[in-house]
């Protein structure tokens, strides 16, 4: 059974010195590849030297939108920079997007749009972060038309969210929250909505499946994820596991996995 994460910010400090480690328990719950987002300008370099450690790991550049006042149109011209000379490793642009429970969201809209509009003139893929936003990232992706595979990381939403945003193109990002009995709402949503739209991730450190400490979830953990999606959509693991690492070849424009 191959499994890849489609999002893991496996650069982060909390990783450093247990990443071989943490690695090798993936590699052994079926993980065979990870993609990691960067976040910020700051963190850019961090990003793809890790990514560079091992061939199974790949990487995207963004400014997220909780860090959008750290930055300046230097920063977006250093981002396209980057992006334009990158080597195979960089398979998207993000994570960019827009987070209602986190900063202004009129602020954050310029620096969203930008790299809509920046994955649309490099064709790259676009990584999502959208935190009780779908409808304004659904609006965006109307109005700016990409036309380059998007992930919308980290799914929450209603149906009606995520089957307008499936109808956009978009591929939904299954994590954590569907294994805790509270998510109804994402739940059932999920269950509902076409299995060719969906990828799984951690997200890890963050997004932790039921019975992992906040903070401490790996990407071994996706094999838990896949169990509580196997078990919604009512499909055997396995078979599902193919669908869920095709859909992710997709969206990173691989030709397999």
């Amino acid at each position: 059974m191959k499994l890849v994460d489609a999002h893991c910010h496996f650069d982060f400090p909390v990783f450093d010195r247990r990443r071989p480690g943490a690695w090798e328990q993936a590699r052994r719950a079926g993980v065979e590849r990870l993609v990691i987002p960067g976040v910020r300008r700051a963190d850019w370099d961090r990003v793809v030297r890790v990514a560079a450690e091992c061939d199974q790991w790949w990487y995207c550049l963004g400014i997220h939108p909780w860090f959008v006042d750290e930055h300046d149109q230097d920063a977006l011209d250093d981002l396209e920079r980057r992006l334009r000379r990158s080597e195979t490793g960089c398979v998207a642009v993000g994570e960019c997007g827009l987070d209602r429970l986190h900063g202004d969201l009129d602020g954050q809209m310029p620096w969203f749009e930008a790299q809509v509009d920046l994955a649309k003139s490099l064709d790259m893929s676009l990584v999502i972060h959208s935190v009780r936003t779908h409808d304004e990232v659904a609006a965006v992706l109307r109005r700016r038309r990409p036309d380059v595979p998007v992930l919308v990381h980290g799914f929450s939403g209603s149906y009606e969210q995520g089957r307008a945003l499936v109808d956009l193109g978009c591929f939904l990002g299954i994590g954590g929250v569907i294994t805790h009995d509270r998510a109804r709402k994402t739940r059932d949503a999920v269950s509902r909505l076409p299995v060719d739209s969906l990828v799984l991730e951690t997200d890890a450190p963050d997004m932790s499946p039921a019975g992992v400490g906040k903070g401490r979830n790996e990407p071994a953990n996706l094999r838990q994820i896949l169990t509580a999606l196997a078990d919604l959509v009512g499909r055997p693991e396995a078979s599902l596991a193919a669908t869920l690492t095709g859909n992710t070849s997709r969206l990173y424009r691989w030709s397999a996995c």
